[in-house]
């Protein structure tokens, strides 16, 4: 599919889900969304902790609510990606949890087992530990092993809680980081917890830069005793991938920086989740969201869902991707992404 037929095609959905002015006459071809889609929540993640100054929830950082869950389920979706920060939950290393904040978590996984929904566990905390990188002697591996054997203890029961390790490392050696992944690995298994893992690679997880990174070569050292483990990635539409600016590179550049990444998932007989995307609300940034997606579709021997970034009450106003419903109405990106979510 050209580009152009790309562009007439999402202002198509866009027409006929009520999302703009917009006609074209492309027929759409029927959508199978993947197993698992849905919503990051963000706003866990909104503070920076500092040592010895106790979190201040529901003044710095807020976690998904009820109201939200059951939003979010009215249109399809079935998985939440819940953003929080490590030291919030655990102040000081190889300590006990919070138990105010581990309440307020066991509410939500509650809340959203309620509405048939997938949680995914993410310390959004780009492999740092008050900004002390994993691995190194300030945050050793042991110590992350330690905060996620504590999370398996809490939720290992629970088949509909994921474990995404911890949202997008970089900076730091591959080496490094495999050797964190994996003793955390092993301390979720120890701990006797089942439950799917989500492991990034370095590089902020990139789908585009997946084999320039080295993650390609690196991240299949990693060791699953269960071997119950997706690759988490990320990939935006803008020219640095960094989903920072609205404008998209073209109409479908999300497939064109997907194909990589898919293509080695296939030959090493791994699988992919797409941890993050978005489109700000312009034509090419919202075809290029279409495109991608069904792109993930065709090839669901490898995608086993994807959440959109992001949600969340507290970002007010922002148009730059956010998804959370404004004056009591959806979002313009809405009418491109119902078709791909779960009905």
């Amino acid at each position: 599919m050209t580009q152009k037929h790309v562009l007439l095609a999402a202002a198509a959905v866009l027409a006929m889900q009520g999302g703009g002015a917009l006609h074209a006459q492309q027929s759409q071809q029927p959508i199978k969304p993947l197993p698992f889609t849905g919503v990051s929540i963000a706003g866990g993640e909104f503070d920076t902790p500092q040592p010895g100054i106790p979190s201040a929830y529901g003044q710095k950082f807020i976690y998904p609510s009820e109201a939200e869950l059951a939003y979010f389920q009215s249109k399809g979706v079935n998985v939440i990606r819940f953003p929080f920060h490590w030291a919030d939950l655990q102040p000081s290393l190889n300590q006990p949890l919070d138990r105010a904040l581990l309440l307020r978590m066991k509410e939500v996984v509650a809340d959203a087992g309620r509405h048939g929904q997938v949680v995914v566990l993410d310390p959004h905390d780009y492999a740092r530990y008050y900004d002390k990188i994993v691995g190194s002697a300030d945050v050793p591996d042991a110590a992350f092993a330690n905060f996620w054997s504590q999370m398996a203890g809490q939720f290992q029961n629970n088949p509909r809680v994921w474990f995404a390790l911890i949202n997008e490392p970089h900076d730091m050696p591959n080496d490094q980081w495999l050797d964190a992944a994996n003793a955390a690995i092993a301390a979720i298994r120890k701990a006797g917890a089942n439950n799917l893992i989500l492991v990034p690679g370095i590089s902020w997880t990139g789908a585009y830069s997946w084999v320039s990174s080295g993650n390609a070569q690196t991240m299949l050292g990693v060791k699953d005793p269960a071997n119950h483990y997706v690759f988490e990635v990320h990939q935006y539409f803008d020219a640095d991938s960094s989903g920072t600016h609205p404008e998209a590179v073209s109409a479908t550049i999300g497939s064109e920086r997907l194909k990589a990444f898919t293509l080695w998932c296939r030959q090493h007989h791994r699988r992919g989740f797409l941890g993050e995307f978005s489109a700000a609300n312009n034509l090419t940034a919202l075809a290029a969201t279409d495109d991608m997606l069904r792109y993930m579709e065709a090839n669901r021997d490898v995608w086993v869902g994807h959440t959109w970034w992001a949600a969340g009450a507290w970002w007010g106003s922002s148009d730059m991707g956010v998804i959370e419903p404004k004056d009591g109405k959806d979002r313009p990106q809405m009418a491109v992404l119902r078709p791909h979510l779960q009905r």
